[in-house]
């Protein structure tokens, strides 16, 4: 809720995101939060507009494998053509009368039936199947009433992405500075990445921007996991170096924190945590990257942690488990997170139960870490109601050289979101 005594007077209006370099001073207005208005112009304006991920190649591996999920608030499908070998993603709307087409979650198809009327599609989207077609004239053409792909399709390194707006810039333009993040996950595994079956599906009561912010956030992490903290130090994981490490602004929006953490990392840093079994092959893995990539990047792969926003709701985590995230507005209080967790092809079966025990006990919706999450962002929107303060401050960082736990990475989103959606305070004032 914005309440009209505490937005200035329209002479004095400011962008709803306001920035003064000179005194070094970075707010975005609480309303960004809370208002409907700017709810319904971030769907126009920010999620047909933008690059969104519909999923990993390696789900849909062979032809006819499928998986439908929502991507901007749409209904879509992502399909392997038995024919063409291609990754199609088209709308999950039949060309007849509007009913979604693909029914289920995932598995294999060498047809998708409209349960309708029957109308049937086959994987690379065309309309095969039309009963008593005779009906409708030797002169009907339905070669234009296959289904419908989504206006962009492409692919970076397996994570696929779509775009509702026909004419957006190339995705290897769009993701700039993401893509070195996202070498670097591949990389790990030589490009041998999948996703692993099977998601994490929650609610949070609170605004889709906050989760942004908290996940590209160092600055939350002592204070927010505690507990997590000293599960760590009772497993015998040496946490006196702490944290240290950069933001980084990678354009179009994108941002990342990479920092050195003392709980390591499954990929290829061996601590206690991970079970004296796993130390012999993390390590041959961390001289494997180091072979392959050289002293510094096979290092700086092995050994760093790797928290990516791809704008706007994809974060790559790449830390104790490589998890993707994404997440959507329901309503200007209200998002659904969906996340999966990606590793290696064929790795040794106690690397994977390391990570996915990770995935869980930290990453999950009831882990350490994101309950601790959920109730802070919960919290932030039931205390954006009190009133009283009009401003968010996102200033940290701007008197120094970044660190993790400096807050340049948030301003990078912020700006893009402005760009975009152009709010002024005295607009929502209306």
């Amino acid at each position: 809720m914005t309440l009209a005594h505490d937005l200035p007077d329209a002479a004095t209006a400011v962008p709803a995101v306001d920035e003064d370099p000179a005194a070094c001073r970075f707010r975005v207005h609480r309303s960004t939060m809370t208002s409907d208005r700017i709810y319904r112009r971030e769907l126009e304006r920010i999620f047909a507009h933008s690059w969104l991920y519909v999923g990993h190649e390696s789900e849909v591996r062979n032809p006819g494998d499928y998986v439908r999920r929502p991507v901007g608030g749409r209904p879509v499908f992502m399909v392997r053509g038995a024919k063409s070998g291609q990754v199609h993603v088209f709308h999950n709307t039949c060309t007849h009368r509007g009913a979604v087409v693909c029914r289920k979650d995932a598995g294999n198809a060498k047809v998708f039936s409209c349960f309708y009327h029957a109308w049937t599609f086959d994987s690379e989207g065309r309309l095969i199947g039309v009963p008593d077609r005779e009906a409708y004239g030797a002169g009907r053409d339905f070669s234009t009433l296959g289904l419908k792909s989504v206006a962009r399709v492409a692919s970076y390194r397996g994570f696929v992405f779509a775009s509702f707006d026909a004419d957006i810039v190339d995705l290897e333009t769009y993701l700039a500075g993401a893509r070195e993040y996202l070498d670097l996950v591949i990389d790990a595994a030589d490009g041998e990445m999948e996703i692993i079956k099977g998601t994490n599906q929650y609610c949070i009561n609170a605004n889709w921007k906050l989760l942004v912010e908290n996940s590209i956030d160092g600055y939350h992490a002592v204070s927010t996991h505690d507990t997590y903290f000293k599960y760590l130090l009772s497993l015998g994981t040496d946490l006196s170096t702490g944290v240290s490490g950069s933001a980084t602004d990678l354009g179009n929006g994108h941002a990342v924190i990479e920092y050195q953490a003392p709980w390591g990392r499954p990929v290829a840093k061996w601590e206690p945590l991970f079970g004296e079994q796993a130390k012999k092959e993390i390590e041959r893995l961390r001289q494997q990257l180091i072979a392959r990539h050289g002293e510094e990047r096979g290092r700086r792969i092995a050994d760093t942690n790797r928290n990516l926003l791809i704008y706007p709701n994809l974060v790559v985590n790449d830390i104790m488990a490589v998890t993707v995230r994404t997440f959507m507005p329901l309503a200007p209080d209200r998002m659904d997170i969906t996340a999966w967790e990606m590793a290696p092809r064929d790795e040794l079966p106690q690397l994977r139960q390391r990570r996915l025990d990770s995935f869980l006990t930290f990453l999950g919706p009831g882990g350490f870490a994101t309950p601790d999450d959920i109730e802070a962002l919960e919290s932030c929107q039931q205390g954006f109601s009190s009133g009283g303060v009009q401003w968010n401050d996102i200033s940290r960082g701007m008197g120094r050289a970044s660190q993790a736990n400096d807050e340049k990475q948030m301003r990078a989103f912020w700006r893009r979101w402005q760009e975009q959606v152009g709010a002024t305070v005295e607009e929502d004032e209306r």
